[in-house]
């Protein structure tokens, strides 16, 4: 990595033509993939991907510029690049920056890279086992095991230095079943900002087992009904209704693009008084946890909307000196090769005060969704399509039998002033959250709460100005 001098001197070029900001970020990522298809291990791949960014902002114009030419003189080059789009007078003030601490530390236990490839692929293999070892009709299984050491260094203009080390291990087991015709599919993950430590915690035979026997179970499940019905939602279900349904709507840049359906209501009634909305980069282990986000600022927890109360959005450092606050800490990007975007972290609503299993004795009759798939949202209007993974129908406030091929459709804040019940539980779910093209790595929870009315088994989706979604880890 670079030293102080040569980064104030990077800098310095980047702002040559002016400019009110610059920043460079760079980035070297050690990754290892393992894939287990049709029971044998079909790819194994490990490699390294270094690069740097460099950006400029002035007035409304950013311009961005990478390489993989990390050299000093590489670097110099592209900052000149970026440079070029600043209209702005040139400032005689020369950058001086300092380097900014962590506010917390990860306990990683195993680096990935001080396990062997054969020990990962052995976790990879027991996964698969536990999947084809449920039932003769578990057709197809596969794992996918993966793992980064991310290590950034980001300096501005500003004055802020950061290096840091960013660790992710996570496992996917899919399983499909197939009877009489019938094809039915079960899923299960794990993942956090944590070492191969990850599993002591959790069995990967186990995670294999539990996404077979998924599978198989949808096999005998009844069609989803279709109509109007209250929704109980597990806390084992993941927060996919928050992330899509509102979260994306809370991130500045899509407010300030008038994309929002949450636009300019700051201090408005938006959701139930039993709702709070919680973006937090700073639970030690989850999957979007992160000590310093992509543009150097500290991760920080924000109450985004409290007691149904909107109480602000989601900022990076563009954004944020649009509308006069400050970042959030919520600037992420992809990799060096993109700029940094408003994005979720860990984002959840808040654990109530109902006993969850009361709150589906007093459901006399609805759908129980126990695990929640994929989804997307349109972010102007806040309509959504997510997709059931186990649902169960519930009658005279019981939970009775397994339903396949429900979907929820609903408008994100139509559905949050809908929940009239908030249990004191509190689950999480990981994915890669999908938005302008660049993935990033999130985890999402709730409580088990209770949606007075959504639409099952609905399959209308609207034509969307900008939308996100969803790929469920």
């Amino acid at each position: 990595m670079l030293s102080k001098n040569e980064l104030e001197k990077i800098l310095d070029k980047a702002l040559a033509a002016g400019g009110d900001f610059a920043d460079i970020f760079m980035e070297k990522k050690v990754t290892t993939g393992i894939g287990c298809e049709d029971n044998k291990i079909e790819r194994v791949n490990t490699g390294i991907d270094m690069g740097a960014g460099v950006r400029v902002i002035s007035g409304e114009t950013t311009s961005y510029a990478y390489t993989n030419d990390v050299s000093l003189d590489g670097l110099l080059e592209v900052a000149q690049i970026a440079s070029r789009a600043a209209k702005s007078e040139r400032s005689n003030k020369p950058v001086k920056i300092t380097k900014k601490m962590p506010q917390f530390d990860f306990e990683i236990e195993m680096p990935p890279h001080q396990v062997s490839v054969s020990h990962k692929v052995e976790q990879v293999q027991l996964a698969n086992q536990g999947a084809r070892n449920i039932d003769e009709k578990i057709k197809q299984v596969s794992v996918g095991y993966g793992d980064v050491i991310q290590d950034v260094l980001i300096a501005n203009s500003l004055g802020d230095q950061v290096e840091d080390r960013r660790i992710r291990t996570r496992l996917i087991v899919h399983a499909v079943a197939s009877d009489q015709g019938q094809v039915q599919t079960g899923y299960e993950s794990l993942g956090g900002t944590q070492g191969f430590e990850i599993f002591k915690c959790h069995n990967a035979e186990e995670l294999g087992k539990a996404a077979g026997e998924r599978a198989c179970a949808l096999l005998k499940a009844a069609p989803a009904p279709a109509g109007k019905m209250t929704v109980v939602m597990a806390s084992e279900a993941g927060g996919t209704m928050v992330h899509e349904a509102c979260g994306h709507g809370l991130e500045a840049d899509l407010v300030q693009k008038k994309l929002s359906v949450y636009g300019d209501k700051i201090g408005q009634k938006v959701a139930s008084s039993l709702v709070a909305v919680v973006d937090d980069a700073t639970i030690l282990g989850k999957f979007g946890t992160y000590r310093f986000d992509d543009e150097g600022i500290h991760g920080q927890k924000k109450t985004l909307i409290e007691n149904g109360v909107l109480k602000g959005y989601m900022y990076d450092h563009l954004t944020a000196q649009k509308d006069h606050q400050k970042s959030t800490g919520n600037g992420r990007r992809e990799s060096y090769r993109e700029k940094p975007i408003p994005r979720m972290t860990n984002t959840y609503i808040a654990a109530g005060k109902d006993d969850p299993e009361k709150i589906i004795k007093d459901t006399k009759n609805g759908i129980f969704v126990k695990r929640m798939g994929g989804g997307q949202v349109n972010t102007t209007n806040g309509d959504f399509v997510f997709d059931v993974a186990e649902g169960y129908i519930i009658e005279d406030g019981e939970i009775k039998n397994l339903v396949r091929g429900a979907t929820l459709t609903g408008n994100g804040p139509q559905a949050l002033v809908m929940v009239d019940r908030v249990g004191s539980d509190l689950g999480f779910a990981i994915g890669t959250c999908g938005k302008d093209g660049q993935g990033a790595p999130v985890s999402d929870a709730q409580p088990t709460i209770r949606i007075q009315e959504l639409i099952v088994g609905g399959t209308a989706q609207t034509e969307a100005k900008s939308k996100t979604t969803m790929k469920r880890l």
